[in-house]
């Protein structure tokens, strides 16, 4: 949906926490005016659910914030890893609901596709999802914004090919990509794809913060990740119900 006028104006007056704990890096961030304040991102095999506080805390400190005064939360709210999401989406909503605040969810693949916006190409952002399979979407720079052209999805890779081919100048952005570049090479050819450099591999919250100039959530409480498919538990348990008319069992979050 459309921000007015007046909403953007708003929007570049707030104070902003981003949060994207949606796969192994995780990224926060603080932004005043549209402008970065400070930001801390890491790529460790540690729990999110251990350092994500402390390291809010840390930025806060740095930037000499108390939590009231954060006007909006912005969350990657997906796809990506199960309990990554669960952990960013749950504390973005604890945060917003507490103190009152307003929160944003932007997808997790239009974070890593708006950090490399500047190009004609089709953006392509990639992560793995094991077996072969991604979660990917298309998105292009139409008169300097973002705008999604294929919608976020998990699939095989055989079938994204397939997706990509009416598509002549494509551009893959994420670490992952390096899972698959021999594979996407072989498929579409090396004249129709490129590979976005590293420095634009990794999510950035500085990145998420600038795109949540969106309408905030209006029930915080519903708001769930995106996860785009089926978790494991859910999975088994259809498996094993497939006669049985039923209510979805999982509560996501």
């Amino acid at each position: 949906m459309e921000f007015t006028i007046e909403e953007l104006e708003r929007y570049n007056t707030m104070k902003v926490l981003a949060i994207d704990t949606s796969n192994k890096p995780l990224s926060v961030a603080l932004l005043e005016e549209g402008q970065l304040v400070a930001t801390t991102t890491t790529n460790i095999a540690k729990n999110h659910s251990v350092t994500l506080m402390p390291l809010i805390e840390e930025l806060f400190k740095r930037a000499n914030w108390q939590p009231q005064t954060v006007d909006r939360v912005v969350v990657a709210q997906g796809p990506g890893s199960y309990t990554g999401l669960r952990i960013g989406v749950t504390t973005a909503k604890t945060f917003a609901c507490t103190l009152n605040k307003e929160l944003v969810g932007v997808s997790s693949l239009e974070i890593l596709a708006g950090a490399f916006a500047h190009t004609e190409q089709l953006i392509v952002p990639l992560f793995d999802a094991r077996r072969n399979n991604v979660f990917a979407g298309g998105y292009s720079n139409k008169n300097g914004k973002l705008e999604q052209v294929i919608a976020d999805q998990h699939t095989s890779l055989d079938n994204l090919c397939d997706i990509l081919q009416p598509y002549s100048k494509i551009i893959f952005v994420g670490k992952d990509c390096v899972l698959f570049k021999d594979q996407l090479l072989k498929k579409m050819g090396t004249s129709k794809i490129s590979f976005a450099p590293q420095s634009f591999a990794y999510p950035q919250a500085l990145v998420l913060g600038l795109l949540g100039e969106k309408k905030p959530i209006a029930e915080i409480n519903s708001f769930v990740p995106h996860y785009l498919r089926l978790t494991q538990a859910e999975t088994q348990w259809l498996k094993n119900h497939r006669e049985t008319d039923h209510e979805p069992y999982v509560e996501k979050i």
